[in-house]
């Protein structure tokens, strides 16, 4: 069994591949950029199994390994897979769902609290030499008192400056009830937030206990939550769903965060937004386009949003998470066991 391998991997939990076969390693497992459709199509040729991370599985690429049998992407979508190719040829497409969804979940967490108390903020105030004292400076306390810190009241303050708003007792919504969103969820409701849930793939019994309640529309939940989060895919019913309209319906005091797709947001209506101020801030790791472009608003001009590169899934342990999944399933596979990772056409 020749395995052609260009996936990001854990060692460890690689180890047992090479029992299964010819474990060949290239491209991104080498720490390589991603091989073009020529170079690829090319090195496949006499394997039995692909397993990738970001290299594009063309039909080209697909139809010059005649031998091949399994394609295996390390994502929780397939996306880099020509999946009607694989589907002729009666190739399974192994995939990782909820390989990031605890990291992802922890980074939303994160990008709330980082917006929602200014942290990013007061941090770069610091780095910059703000609102630092003199090092030979010895403050005095008075005979009977004890040493107390505390700014001046003054406008520019940084407690004035930073002051944000706290978690407990704050509505979020959350659109996309899914692996990740659950686990946002959960975190939050360890904060003491009541949940606002939107999802019209889950009902009501599956949601609903104290705290936490199924709203029947998006508007009710842009409208009554404090903070709102995103956790769908992006398909032709969820792209564009956070509009402008919807946008406009959120309180002035509201935070907007987005660690999933920017496809399913209207960005420049909440550029907007932002720039008028009518929400709070908002908190970003994904955007319309990505890389993020130098000039954005968001980069040049924006004091209310944190923005972070797309990195909320980029930890060690997603690594050790869907190498596990796939050595699982190559495993099945050669067993003939039910793959449990196999995406469906």
């Amino acid at each position: 069994m020749k395995i052609f391998f260009t996936a990001e991997y854990n060692e460890e939990e690689l180890k047992p591949l090479y029992e299964m076969g010819e474990v060949i390693k290239d491209g991104w497992a080498l720490g390589l950029p991603k091989m073009d459709e020529e170079e690829l199509a090319e090195k496949v040729r006499d394997v039995d199994m692909i397993i990738t991370s970001y290299d594009d599985i063309t039909r080209k690429v697909i139809e010059s390994a005649p031998n091949l049998k399994l394609i295996a992407c390390t994502r929780a979508t397939p996306v880099n897979v020509d999946m009607a190719a694989a589907k002729e040829r009666g190739i399974p497409v192994l995939y990782t769902p909820g390989r990031n969804s605890d990291s992802t979940a922890e980074m939303t967490i994160g990008l709330m609290l980082s917006i929602a108390r200014k942290i990013p903020m007061a941090y770069r105030a610091l780095k910059e030499g703000k609102y630092t004292g003199n090092p030979d400076a010895h403050k005095e306390t008075k005979a009977g008192l004890k040493a107390d810190v505390i700014w001046d009241m003054k406008m520019d303050a940084p407690y004035m400056v930073f002051k944000g708003t706290q978690l407990k007792g704050k509505s979020l919504g959350i659109l996309g009830y899914g692996s990740i969103g659950k686990r946002v969820g959960r975190i939050a409701r360890a904060f003491g937030m009541q949940l606002l849930i939107y999802d019209p793939y889950q009902g009501e019994v599956d949601i609903e206990e104290i705290g936490i309640r199924k709203v029947n529309t998006l508007a009710e939940l842009m409208r009554e939550s404090d903070f709102v989060t995103c956790h769908m895919k992006v398909t032709p019913e969820t792209k564009g769903i956070v509009s402008r309209e919807m946008i406009a319906l959120m309180k002035p005091t509201a935070y907007f965060i987005n660690a999933s797709r920017g496809a399913i947001l209207d960005e420049e209506a909440l550029i907007d937004a932002l720039r008028e101020k009518r929400i709070a801030g908002a908190a970003f790791d994904v955007y319309a386009s990505e890389p993020i472009a130098s000039n954005h608003p968001y980069v040049t001009e924006l004091d209310n949003v944190v923005i972070t590169p797309h990195i909320a899934g980029a930890t060690d342990d997603v690594l050790v998470n869907h190498t596990k999944q796939i050595v699982a399933d190559v495993r099945r596979f050669l067993n003939g066991e039910h793959l449990l990772y196999q995406y469906r056409y």
